[in-house]
């Protein structure tokens, strides 16, 4: 069975509450457990991490390590000043996926660059909470070792 960690990081534990109009009005337990089913369908074992403390989130990628296949990410805020979970992820050494709720693209220009992208596989935004499922779908199919291309219809 496939171990992936999934990665949220500052203010989406307020997700449901903050901004609905951006961030929908799932919450991050939704999310979460939509993830955690999807993953054990995909025989994969999802471990849920939330901290809005950047030390904790390097904390938690260095404790899976060893452990974890794979990461899901959502850094939040971080993505775009954080240089040091930037180098946690680098470091973690398995593929990542970064994910954003919203379209970064779209809005504010300092959101439209991710330090944490340079070390992901693949960054996916603009889809809700749905783009934690097709980011769990697109990790485990890269885990297994099908190209996603191939996949692609």
């Amino acid at each position: 069975m496939k171990r992936i960690l999934l990665v949220n990081g500052p203010n989406l534990a307020a997700l449901g509450e903050r901004q609905p109009e951006i961030y929908g009005a799932a919450t991050l337990t939704d999310i979460e457990a939509a993830v955690t089913r999807r993953g054990a369908a995909l025989g994969a074992e999802v471990h849920c991490v939330q901290s809005n403390h950047e030390g904790a989130l390097v904390d938690a990628l260095e404790a899976e390590r060893e452990t974890a296949d794979g990461c899901i990410i959502n850094p939040g805020g971080l993505s775009h000043t954080s240089v040091v979970l930037a180098d946690a992820l680098r470091a973690f050494g398995k593929p990542v996926i970064e994910v954003h709720l919203s379209n970064i693209f779209a809005r504010e220009a300092y959101r439209r660059v991710s330090l944490c992208a340079e070390a992901a596989v693949a960054v996916i935004s603009g889809l809700g909470a749905h783009g934690y499922t097709v980011a769990l779908e697109s990790l485990v199919t890269m885990l297994e070792g099908r190209s996603i291309r191939e996949n692609a219809t």
